[in-house]
């Protein structure tokens, strides 16, 4: 299903309360970014217990129950996870990825809230989730019947609530530091071939692993955690922001001259992460037009030319890095400041011979 609007995970407590109470809801987001956990917080705001489902493990049975002789009739007793007497959130995971048989199981629970002859308790609530096919995540067609007896939300990861909710949780603070400055790696699209991908969930197992490991961390074994649960770009990344700070060695010390660009090989990945650093500051630091340009701004170009040149002596694909065009084509820096550059890099480079 394609998301025509979507909300946030500080949206969806609010969306929940005035949807669910009244109609079951089903949310559709990515692999890893906090359905789950989502809808349990939900559900603790309300007082209830949550019972969880997981689709992909359930058979027709295990929601209508087994056969039970009641006097000279039978009838079907429903399990006592769903059979309760008191309200609760009745979590329906992974939905879509059930066979067609637990699908439609999951009719008249859905619309009509019972289970042959048991009914849920008022108050209760009911919430379906699932990943999207185009995630590349298990995930079936859904009956029109079944799709037409939710009212569906899409949810989509957002890094600023992510990390207010990380600063109060215990997530590792290099963690935390790093999607600061490379909220674009909070997520990424699930690859077609099997290999980590970067999630809120990712981020938050790598944290767990870290403060598993507290000071004897070494770099050999973040690369082995990071590259275990992030997209190779993005662990190359964070290893290298790792090495930033264990080193004391960053961008404002590069920009100050109190150090170089690293030149040495085995620094190859932190010479990749300082230049992605550079661009960022050079895309936030630089104004639009030159006119409006600040003191600190101008030196900030004037002092940036000088990086290039220097940057590019040592690696012209990192120096390519810092001023190429967005995924579009389009420039991110400043056209005015491309223009000096194109004239003045060659007489630097001159100049520095």
């Amino acid at each position: 299903m394609q998301a025509t609007l979507t909300v946030t995970p500080v949206q969806l407590p609010d969306v929940l309360l005035h949807v669910a109470v009244v109609r079951p809801v089903f949310l559709w987001g990515a692999p890893g970014i906090g359905k789950s956990s989502l809808v349990r917080s939900f559900a603790e705001s309300l007082g209830l217990d949550c019972v969880t489902l997981l689709g992909t493990q359930l058979a027709p049975e295990d929601l209508i129950g087994v056969p039970q002789i009641v006097g000279d009739r039978s009838r079907f007793a429903p399990p006592e996870a769903i059979a309760r007497d008191e309200p609760y959130c009745l979590f329906l995971d992974e939905l879509n990825a059930s066979s067609p048989e637990v699908q439609k199981a999951f009719y008249s629970l859905i619309l009509d809230r019972r289970i042959g002859t048991y009914e849920l308790p008022a108050g209760s609530v009911v919430i379906g989730a699932g990943n999207r096919a185009t995630d590349n995540a298990l995930a079936r067609p859904m009956a029109s019947a079944l799709i037409n007896r939710m009212i569906h939300i899409h949810l989509r990861a957002a890094v600023d609530d992510w990390l207010s909710w990380a600063a109060g949780s215990g997530i590792h603070p290099w963690i935390v530091d790093y999607l600061v400055q490379r909220p674009d790696h909070l997520w990424s699209a699930p690859p077609k071939t099997e290999e980590p991908f970067s999630t809120p969930r990712g981020w938050h197992m790598l944290s767990d692993a870290m403060h598993s490991y507290g000071d004897r961390l070494d770099d050999d074994t973040l690369a082995v955690l990071a590259f275990g649960t992030l997209t190779t770009a993005h662990a190359s990344g964070f290893r290298a922001y790792v090495k930033t700070v264990r080193h004391a060695y960053d961008l404002e010390t590069v920009l100050k001259g109190e150090a170089g660009w690293p030149r040495d090989a085995e620094e190859r990945d932190l010479l990749y992460f300082l230049s992605e650093t550079f661009r960022a500051r050079l895309v936030k630091g630089l104004p639009k037009s030159k006119e409006h340009a600040s003191p600190a701004g101008s030196q900030l170009a004037f002092r940036a030319k000088t990086l290039l040149t220097e940057l590019a002596e040592i690696s012209l694909e990192c120096a390519q890095l810092v001023i190429a065009t967005d995924d579009d084509g389009v420039p991110v820096l400043p056209s005015w400041f491309l223009v000096e550059l194109s004239r003045d890099l060659p007489r630097l480079a001159a100049a520095r011979g």
